[in-house]
């Protein structure tokens, strides 16, 4: 397509979406990979929350994906669990763009995710150990306690919790937005039926 030039140039989404990143971290003051993760509970309710997205995969490592980790027993973990989809979209008011992603969802762990987990500052590390994720708790000062008890328990080098992992988000739909003037914005869907498929890319309406 001939007009998708400049910032929406390239045939590979993934590396235009590394590359919006990229330019994002050197314009954002904070939290540059904060995504806004959208969910559905089991009686359809949409649910909504920010994480941070720690890696853009490229195909050629695998199927291509975008991955967070989280506690799998969060609320969001069992709900991704229960659909096994996703998704998410990327809102950087400085630069007025935004990356929108939806897709099939797959487990990170194993290596990949103790690698990511041993890159964690400590307290993080244990935090993630005494954190119930989504239960309710009775107060800031129990919260405290359990980290301590965790800390005893663990000592400074603690092995990541097995309810703990990451998620890959495998699009087959990633959709490119940047800010047009009188809100005439520029829009580019590319859109797949499955991980091993062509990538179709249509310019939107804004």
């Amino acid at each position: 397509m001939s007009e998708r030039n400049g910032i929406f140039a390239g045939d590979d989404p993934f590396a235009l979406a590394q590359t919006w990143l990229e330019e994002a971290e050197a314009a954002e003051p904070n939290d540059p990979n904060a995504i806004a993760l959208s969910t559905v509970d089991a009686t359809g309710m949409p649910n909504a929350r920010m994480v941070l997205l720690k890696e853009i995969e490229a195909p050629g490592a695998g199927q291509g994906g975008f991955v967070f980790y989280t506690n799998y027993g969060s609320a969001k973990g069992q709900e991704i669990d229960a659909t096994q989809k996703a998704a998410f979209v990327m809102h950087w008011k400085s630069l007025r763009r935004q990356i929108r992603v939806r897709g099939t969802t797959e487990k990170v762990a194993g290596p990949q995710a103790d690698v990511y987990y041993k890159s964690r500052s400590l307290k993080s590390r244990l935090g993630a150990w005494a954190s119930d994720q989504s239960q309710p708790l009775d107060s800031r000062a129990s919260l405290m306690a359990d980290v301590a008890r965790v800390t005893a328990a663990k000592g400074t080098n603690p092995d990541r919790p097995p309810f703990w992992g990451g998620f890959r988000i495998v699009p087959t739909e990633i959709e490119f937005w940047a800010d047009g003037a009188f809100r005439l914005h520029d829009r580019f869907q590319w859109r797949r039926t499955g991980p091993e498929m062509p990538w179709k890319v249509q310019r939107l309406n804004p």
